[in-house]
């Protein structure tokens, strides 16, 4: 029974530490679904953060905290959208200048909130909770549902953008923009309100995401609060190919990791910590390794991804 609890604990432990990847990986196949490739998603995700941390501690009210964490995030892909839907420009650069300047902004709110500590209210409101029945069931009942609402929500949310991608008419038509949007512009699909519609919401996702880790999991801020989980993200969307189902899969794989760095440390294991920070990455090599060799439509990328679209050339 003590090693089941010790599983149970860890994986609790590993979903609490993926929740806030998990939220920015169904954000960047959101916006990549519908063509356009936003490397920017560290720089959203630090300025959710950054936000959402500062709102939470001026109001204490968890709702706002969270609503302008994403709307942050939101205002980040806005900038993206207008240079590279409006103005066409290139993708790879815009998300790399959005990362440096979400930073940029993040590290200037953080200054005015450095060493404050998140309110009691907001963190009573998202503290775990356990679910009748459901939390009783062996090694994954805490795992799932004796968690943070914040971190049953992301799991809703990545279950959600899979049914509207595979089960809906707009879902369709957005897999149609990101294949190939001449041919769905053709067909009457408004191209660029669906690339501003979708880039959105990923902006908006990945902004809430970094909010979960700076006024949920830490309570306190830290410069650079994010720690990279932006990049992580990015190749996490390629390991999930581009599925919100198997980004669940993808998130809670990297939280095990890193919990795994804190737990064998604590058994005495005298692992090096960088190994298994790399483990994600060469999971993620190996994975696009398979897909290649398989060359299974359904695990590639859509077509049109990272390609501006000018309705004059079609």
């Amino acid at each position: 029974m003590d090693i089941l609890n010790e599983i149970s604990l860890f994986l609790q432990t590993s979903v609490q530490m993926g929740t806030h990847i998990l939220f920015a990986i169904v954000g960047g196949i959101i916006c990549e679904k519908v063509g356009n490739m936003n490397l920017g998603i560290e720089g959203m995700m630090l300025m959710g953060a950054a936000v959402g941390f500062q709102v939470a501690c001026a109001t204490a009210n968890p709702f706002l905290a969270v609503l302008s964490a994403g709307l942050a995030g939101l205002v980040g892909a806005l900038i993206y959208a207008f240079i590279t839907v409006t103005l066409r420009g290139n993708q790879v650069v815009t998300g790399l200048v959005l990362t440096i300047f979400g930073t940029g902004v993040a590290g200037f709110i953080g200054k005015s909130v450095s060493g404050n500590t998140v309110p009691a209210e907001v963190v009573d409101a998202f503290k775990p909770y356990d679910i009748p029945v459901l939390c009783d069931i062996p090694i994954i009942g805490k795992a799932l549902f004796s968690q943070s609402g914040y971190v049953q929500a992301a799991i809703v949310v990545a279950i959600l953008a899979y049914l509207y991608i595979k089960k809906t008419k707009f879902g369709l038509n957005m897999r149609a923009v990101g294949e190939n949007p001449a041919a769905a512009d053709a067909s009457g699909i408004n191209v660029t309100l669906y690339k501003y519609v979708h880039v959105l919401a990923g902006g908006f996702l990945c902004g809430v995401g970094g909010a979960y880790l700076s006024t949920v999991f830490l309570t306190t801020w830290q410069d650079n609060v994010t720690a990279g989980a932006g990049w992580i993200a990015v190749a996490l969307v390629i390991f999930s190919t581009w599925n919100p189902l198997k980004a669940i899969f993808a998130a809670y794989l990297f939280g095990m990791l890193k919990g795994l760095n804190f737990k064998m440390q604590g058994w005495g294991f005298s692992v090096p910590s960088q190994i298994l920070e790399m483990l994600p990455y060469i999971a993620t090599i190996v994975v696009l390794v398979f897909i290649t060799l398989r060359k299974k439509r359904e695990n590639q990328p859509p077509q049109a991804l990272g390609d501006p679209y000018f309705r004059e050339e079609r």
